[in-house]
């Protein structure tokens, strides 16, 4: 006999829609009474899993981690209600964690494509400007529809930050992703990578700390999100005090970028830019902290509905996958207030459900 499980409190459906009566027959959601009593209720305010549109399970300080290593950072982050992964770069091969019911539903991009020594060591695939296309071809075969390019980093002869390849090679790259089907997102810290970015036709821009009044109409022109990733630009401080003695003018400019880091994400949301939220989790970032990522948006000024819906309703459809709808897998976070009028009670769970299953 089936399992049924009753969600007996508001049923959220989007950021601004709510309806009552939701059923998880076997781990599959329904709208429609299941004709007999269920075996469980859960109450409280009823929301898809959350998503982590920038997480690295399978990797850590070092590179890339071991299964049970990878198994635990996943289980932190069911553990805090996410339950879908964009991950944005791993030396890991996860591939083993998906199509089950024991992690998040992971969505790989692969390694990370980085210029030669202009990287963390161990963690990309490291490659000169004349290799750049065919290692992105390489890895959107490899990945689940992403690419992800290291567009900046520090170039230690110039002292400060600079972009990672070539602009014509960079646009070269992007259009052979896209011709193996493939969406290419790319880390960048510095004002003048976003450009470089934008004309290439980048689909996504992870971190976006260089981000000037001048950008902020290409992205909503040509349609490009932002993730943000506070709590890992909260870090920029010790990095900046760390270089500062033989960097100075990358340790500066790493604390311009921190200081106006709120500023533009608020800037960019209040435009019309779409932002998705993303923890960075892996490496120096813990995972399981979503809720603080979320929380961090809405300190940027984005409206708490906002903020939850960067890592909810909306970014569930960016990626393709489902949420609350009559027939998708019961993958739902609920909470014992209203996360959108209650912001901190998105740091808390009350039940935590994976294709149907609590998650302890």
């Amino acid at each position: 006999m089936p399992e049924i499980i009753e969600f007996s409190g508001p049923v959220l459906t989007g950021p601004d829609t709510e309806r009552q009566g939701l059923w998880s027959v076997d781990g599959v959601l329904t709208f429609v009474h299941p004709g007999r009593a269920p075996d469980r209720v859960l109450a409280g305010w009823v929301l898809p899993g959350l998503v982590d549109a920038h997480c690295h399970i399978g990797l850590g300080p070092g590179g890339p981690v071991d299964a049970a290593t990878a198994a635990g950072q996943a289980r932190a982050d069911l553990a805090a209600g996410t339950l879908l992964v964009r991950d944005a770069g791993s030396p890991a091969d996860t591939r083993w964690m998906q199509g089950g019911r024991d992690f998040p539903v992971l969505i790989r991009a692969g390694r990370h494509v980085a210029r030669t020594r202009r990287y963390l060591r161990g963690f990309a695939h490291e490659v000169e400007p004349e290799d750049l296309v065919e290692a992105v071809r390489k890895q959107a075969r490899d990945g689940d529809g992403w690419v992800k390019l290291v567009g900046d980093w520090i170039d230690r002869q110039a002292g400060d930050l600079a972009p990672s390849f070539p602009a014509a090679v960079v646009r070269d790259a992007v259009w052979a992703a896209h011709d193996e089907g493939a969406r290419v997102t790319a880390h960048c810290f510095a004002e003048d990578t976003l450009d470089q970015m934008l004309d290439a036709d980048i689909d996504c821009v992870e971190h976006a700390t260089g981000l000037l009044p001048r950008h902020i109409p290409r992205f909503v022109e040509q349609d490009v999100p932002i993730v943000p990733t506070l709590i890992n630009i909260a870090t920029f401080p010790d990095i900046a005090a760390q270089a500062q003695p033989k960097f100075p003018r990358y340790a500066d400019r790493m604390m311009a970028l921190w200081e106006r880091r709120l500023e533009r994400v608020g800037e960019a949301y209040h435009a019309g830019v779409a932002i998705y939220a993303g923890t960075d989790a892996g490496s120096v970032i813990r995972h399981g902290r979503i809720a603080e990522e979320i929380l961090a948006l809405h300190s940027a000024g984005l409206p708490m509905t906002a903020a939850l819906d960067a890592a909810c309703w909306s970014a569930r459809e960016w990626l393709g996958a489902r949420g609350l709808q009559e027939g998708a897998r019961a993958d739902v976070v609920l909470y014992r207030e209203d996360p959108r009028k209650a912001p901190d009670a998105v740091r808390q769970p009350s039940h935590v459900l994976l294709a149907g299953r609590e998650v302890p």
